[in-house]
């Protein structure tokens, strides 16, 4: 089963990959490694889910909106590479999360990009990865991932 194919069994669509409003590419290909631009948590609307974990956001919140990061940085995956089963591995990910400064939970918060990775990709999902506190993100948004892939030739 193609990783499209997984995520259509899941009831899964890839979103449209949003174009940047800033100096800089949603991700760089350079030789067999795929960079991905930081993507934060975006609504149907074109707004970001926002707000602290800690304070107004719960972990459940907060781990739905990195599942939905992952979905998106898959999309930048696929519009980077045409498609999904090029993926040889994630390699890393850096996930950051909007957090007040006694909160703990950060790994729990980045488990649902994690999930979704591992969910969709099978082995070549798994990745070394980060899981840090910011004291704020852009547009007050909960998280914000950026991932390193591994990608094999295209046909």
């Amino acid at each position: 089963m193609t990783p499209e194919e997984k995520l259509a069994s899941m009831g899964l669509t890839l979103p449209t990959p949003p174009s940047p409003i800033a100096t800089y590419v949603p991700f760089r290909l350079v030789g067999d490694m795929l960079y991905l631009s930081g993507q934060g948590p975006r609504l149907p609307s074109g707004g970001y889910s926002v707000g602290r974990l800690g304070k107004d956001v719960s972990i459940e919140q907060g781990y739905a909106d990195a599942r939905t990061v992952g979905l998106q940085l898959l999309a930048v995956a696929k519009m980077a590479v045409g498609e999904l089963s090029r993926i040889q591995a994630v390699v890393k990910l850096l996930g950051m999360v909007n957090a007040e400064p006694d909160f703990a939970d950060h790994p729990k918060v980045i488990n649902g990009c994690s999930d979704l990775l591992v969910e969709v990709l099978g082995e070549a999902g798994r990745h070394a990865r980060s899981a840090v506190g910011m004291g704020s993100l852009p547009n007050r948004m909960t998280v914000e991932i950026e991932a390193i892939l591994q990608v094999a030739p295209g046909h």
